[in-house]
């Protein structure tokens, strides 16, 4: 099943975090995004337009996140420079929420 047709689940249900191995096995189904040395977080840079463009862009990925009830941490710097990272805090690394997340906000269309 395509990962922008799934919901997250609560952390809670989902049993434990991804292996490093496990956890680099599902980077294909998100492209772009790249895992941490220790494979406890994705993460993902853009370089937007303006200033503008990223505040909605960042608006635009706070709508997913509140839809599937799973928070990443967003940064901007630069004024147009996005930087997001993806991980289940509550497990303590990376599950298949995250990779949901990323998926659906790769979906995003930036102007």
């Amino acid at each position: 099943m395509n990962l922008t047709s799934k919901k997250c689940q609560p952390c809670e249900g989902i049993g434990s975090a991804y292996t490093k191995e496990e956890a680099e096995a599902q980077l294909p189904q998100v492209l772009q995004w790249k895992i941490t040395d220790d494979g406890k977080a994705i993460f993902r840079d853009y370089k937007v337009k303006n200033f503008m463009v990223a505040v909605k862009f960042i608006n635009d990925i706070a709508e997913i996140a509140e839809a599937e009830d799973h928070h990443p941490d967003i940064h901007l710097t630069g004024y147009r420079n996005v930087h997001i990272d993806l991980t289940t805090h509550a497990l303590g690394g990376l599950t298949e929420n995250d990779f949901i997340v990323a998926a659906k906000i790769n979906e995003i269309k930036i102007p």
